[in-house]
């Protein structure tokens, strides 16, 4: 019964990206092609000094994943933005990517309807509230430590962009963004956001000249845009199937289990674990899943708290995910910036500092260990 649940999850998983890559390539290119894309920028660069446009973009993109729930989601909403203003002000689309990326696994990571902390909580038996507090010694310290670099790093562009003057039709088209932006907020469905937004989109298109043909070919072009992500996502669920069915995972779960001896090994074993599964599954979610049991075990038997684990989990296979370069996250972002993923790797700060903090969690952690 276990198997066939965890196996109907994964399908709900993979049909969950393949809807966000049709509704994000839509929206991105319809917002697009009326320019709100432009109109965006043009809006942020005005109210946003050049010099504090990583950090903004950064915060911005943690604050919509920890009210959404979900990194695809703010990815797709903000990458296109972020592309538009490298564009604009002289910084690397991969950087300002990067940061997109990074601030979105932030909320993927902590928030309370993220799928990752429902897996995490779930399976170890301990309460979202709880876990968020724990979880918040992880992420808050790597998340300040990007802010303070983003803070730090000069920028290319050479004004504030406060000469930009606004017009009642220029702001209209930022609306659809507008809107992400509070929807996500609001803790809106990301399904639903993408659905709004690109009918909001396409009444903005209509009310300032655009007609029904060019709109819908506009969106038609979009999804196309995405094909080539949704056929890897296709014949990456495939090969995941494959791997599960042939009990390869289950081998690398029962070969690290033997290893384990105290408590601290045990963390490390979780940790190894759920970032192994996650490069097999490509999807944190089924990686949480796909060892939680076998975690659990190791809580009880070495006296690991539940809390911890649970945070453990849930943290490394956010930065296991981080770094798939055949990911969802990274595909989709790599999709809407027109660049590959391994373009967007080496500007991945978050991740990088989270898996840094979190290991120090392990390797500093005190010997007493309290069971919750």
């Amino acid at each position: 019964m276990k198997k066939l649940d965890l196996i109907t999850e994964s399908h709900k998983s993979v049909l969950l990206m393949l809807c966000i890559f049709v509704l994000a390539g839509a929206f991105a290119s319809v917002a697009g092609v009326i320019g709100g894309v432009k109109a965006m920028v043009d809006l942020t660069l005005w109210l946003l000094p050049s010099s504090l446009i990583l950090v903004g973009i950064f915060v911005a993109a943690c604050l919509v994943s920890l009210s959404v729930g979900t990194s695809c989601g703010t990815i797709a909403a903000l990458t296109p933005i972020a592309v538009g203003m490298a564009r604009e002000t002289g910084y690397s689309v991969p950087l300002l990517t990067g940061v997109v990326v990074g601030g979105a696994f932030f909320g993927d990571n902590l928030s309370f309807i993220s799928d990752t902390t429902i897996a995490a909580t779930r399976s170890l038996g301990c309460r979202m509230k709880d876990k968020f507090i724990a979880n918040l010694w992880i992420a808050l310290p790597a998340a300040l430590f990007c802010i303070l670099l983003y803070a730090t790093l000069l920028s290319k562009a050479g004004g504030t962009g406060a000469d930009v003057v606004f017009h009642t039709r220029r702001f209209l088209l930022t609306v659809p963004y507008l809107f992400i932006l509070g929807a996500a907020l609001g803790g809106v469905n990301v399904l639903l956001l993408l659905a709004l937004a690109l009918a909001l989109s396409c009444s903005i298109g209509l009310s300032i000249g655009y007609d029904v043909p060019f709109l819908a070919e506009s969106a038609w072009h979009g999804v196309l845009g995405m094909g080539q992500l949704i056929v890897v996502t296709i014949v990456a669920a495939v090969a995941i199937e494959v791997v599960r069915r042939l009990g390869w995972l289950q081998h690398v779960m029962n070969f690290v289990g033997r290893t384990v001896k105290g408590p601290r090994a045990a963390e490390l074993a979780m940790a190894v674990l759920v970032s192994t599964a996650d490069i097999l599954t490509a999807n944190n979610t089924i990686a949480i899943l796909s060892v939680g049991p076998l975690c659990k075990e190791l809580t009880e038997h070495y006296g690991v708290s539940k809390l911890r684990a649970a945070s453990i989990l849930d943290t490394f296979s956010c930065v296991a995910q981080g770094f798939l370069p055949y990911g969802a996250q990274l595909l989709i972002a790599a999709g809407l910036a027109g660049i590959s993923p391994f373009d967007i790797i080496p500007n991945l700060h978050y991740p990088m500092a989270l898996g840094v903090v979190a290991l120090g969690y392990i390797l500093l952690k005190k010997k007493e260990s309290v069971s919750l």
